[in-house]
């Protein structure tokens, strides 16, 4: 399975709006929870400032009814102010700079010194200070603690800290209520503007998916997206995606046409990109480059180390050294096998190239094979035609021939029938394929057991000559076609190979190559080979390159020809070439689907 495959089967805990909606909450609860611990703690500091306040404006007043007395009447002075003026709760301690007690409203008995009280410690530093919460060591009851610096002498109040002080002193509860409202509130309408955003992410993500298949957008779909930003983004992207469709279709349309076309073209036709690996090819390039090469070729991808076409892969290597502007064309001519080939090769801009094999030799061949088919028919029909002829006027005419003459030249006269009759049999054959294809039955073969089939048929024909068949043919090579013209092509080959090859050799019958539409055959022997200049002949009609031996042998030399328009009637091509180890090699392609 491949990653997008992975993404796709995967299933997400949280959505991205989830995550989107936990992660901006939970940044704000922190801050929220931030603001009203700094909230909290400041309505704390400003309600003990106020009462500090209150209680440093109490000391203001003592001080300023202390400041025209004697020492003598303070504490008349402050037992008749706190009387009248000041809370009944309120303690009022005077100490000196010292730290010793001069005057203390709850307590007149000697008392210990101040001057380690916090509050006595920042207002000698300050000229003010206070203290929350400080259980008294005289009284033993908690206190908050409020004491100033004047001339000689601290003034400190204190008023007992129960629980109406707490109170008093604690922070506001209303600004956290209304925090938290707010807060909620927030909340809510964040949620339904990231189920929203989350509604048109799922709907992206749909669309993401049908692309990602290749599968057509809806038009529900399309009209499902919000009418924002988003929304018309999302629009925007199927529109896209729509036009690259089209396009995507388009050149699929084109890029089979092409296909056609090269298939069906009657030159080789192979395209490359810049690493020489294949993009496709023609099955006439293939039967081209494997005429040309030596040897058979596994892969299209191995002309390149051919010795013919060192000057193609000398011009492509050095391609990129070239100047843009100058030419990035190339034509050759090989003359290999009795065949020429115009090879040119084209460099696109991306490096990737073109190469085309042209066989200049096949329109030239066709002429000649017409002006001289009616000739050879003629001729081939003339000849045993003549000598039954000769024979039969030799007998009607001579009354007193002998009966071992007469039987002798009877036997002649029927041997040459039998060769007229193979004769007409052949002709009728290439002319069943020529005018009457159409009219072929069709059916599933079996290569390899056909090719088996004649192995055993001419068995002793083998041993007469000490031939010896390698097939090498994997089980089970099956097509689409006629069985008598696939009989015939194997039939003919064999039959050529045993008839003029010679003795003591070997026949090598493969299958060395299968595409997605053909088969690739070689059919090999390791005789005496044919002459180079009879190499592009082999396939017309009544050639023979023993002409003697031929008619001696009983041959038509219509059995190659046969073999080749069964070949194309297959939908494949076949060459002839010899081995450089000796022998003839026919290299063939037959069609896997043949249709009738």
């Amino acid at each position: 399975m491949d990653t997008a495959s992975k993404l796709n089967n995967t299933t997400h805990f949280l959505s991205f709006s989830r995550k989107l909606f936990l992660s901006v909450i939970s940044l704000f609860l922190v801050f929220a929870g931030c603001f009203l611990a700094y909230q909290y703690q400041r309505e704390k500091e400003y309600k003990i400032d106020l009462l500090d306040i209150q209680l440093q404006d109490y000391n203001e007043r003592l001080h300023q009814e202390l400041t025209h007395i004697p020492d003598s009447l303070w504490d008349k002075t402050l037992e008749r102010y706190l009387q009248k003026y000041v809370k009944q709760d309120l303690r009022i301690t005077v100490v000196n700079v010292q730290g010793d007690v001069l005057y203390d409203s709850f307590e007149n008995q000697k008392l210990g010194n101040h001057v380690n009280r916090p509050e006595v410690q920042k207002a000698l530093a300050e000229g003010k200070g206070y203290d929350v919460r400080r259980t008294s060591e005289t009284t033993g009851v908690p206190y908050f603690y409020s004491a100033t610096l004047y001339e000689g002498y601290i003034i400190r109040s204190a008023l007992p800290y129960d629980l109406n002080l707490a109170r008093h002193l604690a922070a506001d509860q209303h600004y956290i209520w209304f925090t938290l409202i707010v807060s909620l509130l927030l909340i809510f309408i964040f949620y339904k503007f990231t189920s929203k955003l989350g509604t048109a992410i799922n709907q992206l993500r749909e669309f993401a998916k049908r692309a990602d298949k290749n599968e057509p957008v809806e038009t529900d779909m399309q009209s499902a997206f919000p009418h924002n930003e988003l929304g018309e983004i999302s629009q925007h992207i199927i529109q896209i995606y729509k036009r690259l469709r089209e396009t995507k279709e388009a050149l699929y349309i084109e890029r089979e046409k092409l296909i056609t076309h090269l298939q069906t073209s009657h030159e080789g036709l192979g395209v490359f990109n810049k690493d020489k690996k294949e993009i496709l090819v023609n099955n006439l390039f293939t039967q081209y480059s494997n005429l040309i090469s030596d040897s058979n070729l596994q892969t299209t991808e191995e002309i390149f180390s051919i010795s013919e076409f060192q000057k193609i892969t000398d011009f492509i290597n050095k391609a990129p050294k070239r100047p843009g502007k100058e030419e990035k064309r190339m034509s050759i001519s090989i003359n290999k096998n009795g065949r020429m080939f115009i090879v040119e090769c084209i460099i696109f801009q991306d490096l990737s190239f073109e190469i085309s094999i042209n066989d200049v030799t096949q329109e030239e061949e066709q002429i000649r094979l017409k002006r001289q088919l009616t000739q050879n028919i003629a001729h081939e029909l003339k000849t045993p035609v003549s000598s039954i002829q000769g024979y039969l006027e030799t007998i009607v005419n001579n009354e007193n021939i002998s009966r071992e003459k007469m039987q002798t030249f009877l036997e002649r006269c029927y041997a040459q029938s039998n060769r007229l009759s193979r004769l007409l049999r052949d002709i009728s054959v290439l002319t069943r394929m020529d005018e009457a294809a159409n009219m072929i039955d069709m059916e599933k073969i079996d290569i390899s057991l056909l090719v088996g089939n004649i192995v055993n048929e001419v068995s002793l024909e083998l041993e007469e000559k000490h031939i010896t068949v390698v097939n090498s043919l994997k089980p089970k090579i099956q097509l689409r076609g006629n069985y008598s013209l696939l009989y015939s092509i194997f039939r003919n080959l064999m039959d050529n190979a045993i008839a003029y090859a010679g003795t003591d050799i070997r026949i090598n019958i493969s299958c060395f190559r299968e595409d997605e539409n053909y088969y690739y055959f070689s059919f090999a022997d390791t005789g005496i080979g044919v002459s180079p200049e009879h190499l592009n002949r082999l396939f017309e009609r009544f050639y023979r390159v023993d002409k003697g031996r031929s008619r001696k042998l009983g041959g038509t030399g219509l059995g190659l020809a046969i073999v080749k328009n069964a070949v194309l009637f297959h939908g494949g091509t076949i060459f002839a070439k010899n081995n450089p180890h000796g022998g003839l090699e026919f290299v063939f392609t037959l069609q896997k689907n043949k249709e009738a």
